[in-house]
């Protein structure tokens, strides 16, 4: 008789009628909801604070380039020597002095620039400082070999290389980043979902072991069906907790804007107004069309469907083997020793991806990798957005069933003799002879 769906069933409702997994599936998306809020209301503080800046310019050359901003006010002290104006910076606890002093010539003054505050000032300041700076004498120079800033502006030309195939499709940088974007985070969102998912299943295993449930379960369920079981219904029971903490993540986002009025997706100030600043700049309209196009031009239905196969035989695949750990041994500590050859394709997997599809996806890495089982899950998601042969998906997804297969086989047999053992650390030997058993 086939008990898989009762087994799933009741694997399932454990789960999710479990104390742990209820607080945790609701608790989690406040948890991480109240991170954010807090965050982003303390970067908003800290930038709403009000900085006074001294200048002291003994050139004369770039006083006039310090403009007051919403957050920012520049104070001139020229006219008092260094050592005064420390001191009045001091008395009036501004946020730091800056130091411009005397030069023989332009290209000095590079060198002669400093800034005095009582602790160490921020980065974002700074680089906004020497990039005023920096413009400003950049500016003087040309001025100086008789370039007016009308020629400077003039001779500014901006590139952007047109990309078409062989057979007219076009494309541009934009369309690399949104396809590597895609790929990033569907491998990435199947890596965690083996993590957290695998392990729950490896637990779940040892729990039952360990309480001499499973010796009443296994005489009336064959091994493979209670492995499978578990492993649907826990993954079952993870699909469930993951859309309620998309839902649930969502509502309170909006809740929580309302309320407070902290705008949870704003980035931080420095960010912003580099963003800002990116937005108003020429041709920021049109690369916001480019982005649409881009997300237009992705083959949707291939990402879908890929996404969906190769998600399940990943983590079915990575499930089986977990479950079968969980079955070798007695408690979660003699696990470390069996959990790193599982860990390491996946972790092989990330990294191939991030590096070798970024430059060459269909390079000979990225390609040999797409069609290894434990790394194609991840590296094939990645390659996909980019334009991957039907041919090669197709046969790629038909090793990672037919090693997922073997997995189960593999697993089962540890699961069948291993989940009756106890009180002994199993060792890679005797695994093996397990298989024979």
């Amino acid at each position: 008789m086939n008990h898989l769906p009762l087994i799933i069933k009741r694997e399932y409702l454990t789960k999710v009628k479990n104390k742990s997994f209820i607080i945790m599936t609701f608790l989690s998306p406040l948890i991480m909801i109240a991170l954010i809020a807090v965050v982003s209301y303390l970067s908003q503080l800290n930038n709403d604070k009000q900085r006074t800046i001294s200048v002291l310019d003994e050139t004369g050359y770039l006083e006039a380039i310090f403009k007051n901003t919403d957050n920012t006010t520049y104070t001139s002290l020229n006219g008092l020597s260094l050592e005064d104006a420390i001191g009045v910076v001091k008395e009036k606890e501004d946020y730091g002095l800056l130091h411009i002093s005397k030069a023989e010539s332009i290209d000095e003054v590079s060198n002669n620039v400093k800034f005095y505050s009582e602790d160490s000032p921020s980065l974002t300041i700074i680089s906004s400082l020497e990039r005023k700076i920096e413009k400003r004498l950049r500016e003087m120079k040309l001025q100086k070999d008789g370039v007016t800033l009308a020629q400077i502006e003039a001779s500014k030309t901006n590139i952007d290389i047109a990309q078409e195939s062989f057979e007219g499709e076009k494309s541009s940088k934009i369309d690399n980043v949104i396809k590597l974007a895609f790929g990033g985070i569907a491998g990435y969102l199947l890596f965690m979902f083996i993590i957290i998912y695998g392990n729950m299943i490896m637990r779940s295993v040892i729990e039952e072991k360990t309480s001499r449930i499973i010796e009443v379960i296994i005489s009336s369920v064959k091994p493979i069906q209670l492995m499978m079981g578990k492993i649907i219904g826990t993954s079952l029971a993870g699909v469930t907790q993951f859309a309620i903490w998309v839902i649930l993540g969502g509502v309170l986002m909006v809740v929580v804007s309302a309320i407070f009025g902290i705008d949870l997706t704003q980035a931080s100030a420095p960010q912003q107004e580099l963003m800002d600043q990116a937005m108003k700049a020429e041709g920021a309209q049109a690369m916001a069309e480019n982005i649409f196009t881009a997300i237009g031009n992705l083959p949707m239905l291939n990402l879908v469907v890929a996404f969906i196969f190769f998600f399940i035989g990943g983590y079915l695949l990575y499930s089986s083997l977990y479950a079968a750990i969980g079955a070798a041994v007695d408690n979660e500590t003699d696990t470390q020793q069996f959990m790193l050859p599982i860990l390491m394709p996946l972790i092989l997997a990330v990294y191939v991806g991030i590096f070798t599809v970024i430059e060459d996806p269909h390079g000979t890495v990225s390609t040999v990798f797409s069609f290894i089982p434990f790394t194609s899950p991840v590296v094939m998601l990645m390659r996909i957005p980019f334009g991957v042969p039907l041919w090669q998906q197709g046969l790629s997804l038909i090793l990672l069933i037919g090693t997922f297969v073997f997995a189960v086989w593999f697993a089962a047999k540890i699961y069948r003799v291993g989940i009756l053992m106890y009180g002994k650390k199993p060792t890679y030997k005797e695994l093996f002879k397990w298989l024979k058993y």
